[in-house]
């Protein structure tokens, strides 16, 4: 395992924790709920959405380093459920979102996965080129920078999202 390789294991075993935590009490039943505290549901992401737009991302990351996809495949309908810009919705009929045990089984499997593929990432790749175009291009010019943020940056964000969701739902802190 290369020096980079290293430094994007590291926060990305921090992100796996953090998301365990987030799914602490949480019913099947709520996890694809919009939070509604007071009695007015709030138009935030509900676990269901971000675990399952957090998965997208993996075989993504498995591409990048030139692996195979295996368990980091999407399931069929997934990006369009979960595509970066799809809304999240309210399901009180069970019948828009897969259930939480497809959603977080196809995150956590597919996140360790990817992350063992970093570890066994040499430096001379990670340095490549990222090949996304436009703005993720400019913001992560290689592809260790990339996979860093999706790694990391990009799953803290929404995982604190479900950290509000969980307040409004009732729940304590999970940490």
């Amino acid at each position: 395992m290369g020096n980079i390789a290293t430094t994007i294991a590291a926060p990305a075993n921090v992100v796996l924790a953090y998301a365990e935590g987030m799914l602490k009490e949480v019913k099947p039943q709520q996890f694809a709920r919009l939070a509604s505290p007071g009695g007015t549901a709030v138009q935030s992401n509900h676990p269901a959405w971000v675990f399952g737009h957090l998965s997208i991302y993996n075989c993504r990351i498995m591409d990048m380093l030139g692996r195979a996809r295996g368990v980091t495949e999407n399931p069929a309908g997934f990006e369009d459920l979960f595509k970066n810009g799809t809304p999240c919705k309210d399901d009180a009929s069970g019948t828009i979102y897969p259930t939480m045990e497809k959603v977080t089984s196809h995150f956590f499997n597919g996140f360790k996965a990817a992350v063992a593929a970093v570890k066994e990432a040499d430096d001379a790749v990670l340095m490549q080129p990222n090949p996304a175009e436009g703005r993720m291009k400019e913001l992560f010019p290689t592809k260790g920078q990339m996979i860093a943020f999706l790694l990391a940056a990009h799953p803290m964000s929404h995982l604190g999202q479900v950290s509000g969701w969980r307040r409004m739902m009732g729940l304590g802190s999970a940490m």
